[in-house]
């Protein structure tokens, strides 16, 4: 059995908003953002609005100066003790340590992988040689598919799967159904920090607490979430934690942190001897060099925003990433606002979580009565705005939604980078279609 160390923590669900009133009313310098990132002034992309930022969000431009640097200048095997060699190594390291200062975990508890899907794909190599047949995985039907298929794919080793079922009318995850759920032999909870679809933000802290006091390991998917402000992930109470960094201003690499302790009890996926290297452990193969040193550049940015926003001060690094979340997440939703509201108004559409703001993520899924997702975004892009439509890889919820999955939803989202004027026009634009 998984006994993790559950010491109780302060918590931290969506106080964001809450610390950002109170510390500060600096308003998110939506100028100077979009000045950071060079699709705002690629002339391909002129007049082209995007709002399908839950699938892959732009590039921030010191990201994109890291990854051209890496390969103009130090693209060699790294580590080796010549330059550039030594100069490539130094890079990576640098951008670990950074990503993980950001996290607030240990520097060896950042692993970066291809993809979310890939990381989830190789964790689950490791829990099909640690488990035993009988024990216990609690996966959800809200999750995209990327925290369930692997971990579903565990039955035929003997685990047995309990799914932890949406409420069919709100699309919401009921703690009191997880509690029913547990037992002595659950081993694994894996579950979403923010719905790609539904878009709620989850109370992460308070179903760990509940996870960890069943004596079972939290894994949770944090693709949907990071891209509105990274995470602290010690405060979560997160046992490994997972995102994608296209999602969030960066390359498309995978993210994953893992406690220490469920490190050094997971069998190691790579190579024999790096067993004993902690961020080696569950790379199977050699990791993308350029990639990871570019997460520099997607570093730089949160810091260059930080700066412009609150000066250059000596706060901890844990206040510094709390800031910049909640000055993000603040302006998303002023935005987030009135498309809640148009979407009331329509008896045609059926908008799919809450119809407020509060502890809701900016990716705003709905169904029209009698209408082909397809088709409505098909018509949008006709006017050069971008948006999202079909299942989203959230497959099972759209089966407990009684929602088509080969037809899916329309699906609309948006970051800290989209301006007022932008949702404006995805309002008039939806008013016109439907």
């Amino acid at each position: 059995m998984f006994r993790m160390n559950g010491a109780s923590r302060k918590s931290t669900w969506m106080c964001d908003a809450i610390t950002y009133k109170r510390k500060t009313m600096i308003k998110l310098d939506i100028d100077f953002v979009r000045s950071q990132f060079p699709a705002f002034s690629e002339p391909s992309l002129e007049g082209f609005a995007h709002f399908e930022n839950a699938g892959g969000s732009f590039a921030c431009g010191k990201m994109i100066d890291s990854l051209h640097r890496y390969y103009r200048e130090t693209k060699v095997q790294p580590c080796y003790g010549f330059e550039p060699s030594h100069g490539a190594g130094e890079q990576m390291a640098r951008a670990r340590a950074r990503m993980a200062g950001w996290l607030n975990v240990a520097t060896d508890e950042v692993h970066f992988g291809p993809s979310t899907s890939q990381n989830t794909y190789v964790l689950a190599q490791a829990l099909r040689q640690h488990l035993q047949p009988g024990d216990e995985i609690i996966v959800t039907n809200q999750d995209h598919e990327a925290n369930v298929g692997v971990w579903r794919r565990l039955e035929a080793e003997g685990m047995v799967i309990r799914e932890w079922q949406v409420d069919s009318q709100s699309a919401e995850l009921n703690p009191a159904d997880l509690d029913n759920l547990m037992n002595d032999r659950t081993r694994v909870v894996a579950f979403t920090h923010c719905s790609n679809i539904v878009g709620s933000m989850h109370p992460v802290r308070e179903w760990t607490d509940r996870i960890h006091a069943a004596g079972a390991l939290a894994i949770v998917d944090g693709v949907s979430y990071a891209g509105h402000g990274l995470p602290d992930v010690e405060a979560l109470g997160a046992d490994i934690y997972l995102f994608s960094l296209y999602k969030v201003y960066g390359p498309h690499l995978g993210v994953m942190t893992m406690r220490k302790a469920v490190n050094e009890i997971l069998p190691y996926q790579g190579h024999f001897f790096n067993e004993d290297h902690p961020t080696d452990r569950f790379t199977p193969a050699g990791p993308d060099h350029a990639q990871i040193a570019s997460v520099n550049g997607v570093i730089d940015y949160f810091e260059a925003v930080y700066s412009h926003h609150f000066g250059d001060d000596d706060s901890g690094q844990a206040k510094k990433t709390s800031r910049v979340r909640a000055l993000f997440q603040h302006a998303e939703r002023d935005n987030l606002q009135p498309l809640l509201d148009f979407l009331a108004q329509k008896k045609s559409v059926h908008l799919i979580g809450k119809g407020v703001t509060r502890h809701r993520a900016p990716t705003v899924s709905f169904t029209v009565a009698n209408r082909d997702p397809a088709d409505i975004a098909a018509k949008l892009a006709q006017q050069k705005i971008g948006i999202g439509n079909g299942n989203c890889y959230a497959y099972r919820l759209m089966e407990a939604l009684e929602i088509p999955p080969e037809q899916g939803v329309v699906r609309t989202s948006f970051v800290h980078y989209t301006r007022e004027e932008e949702v404006s026009r995805l309002i008039a634009a939806l008013d016109g279609v439907l």
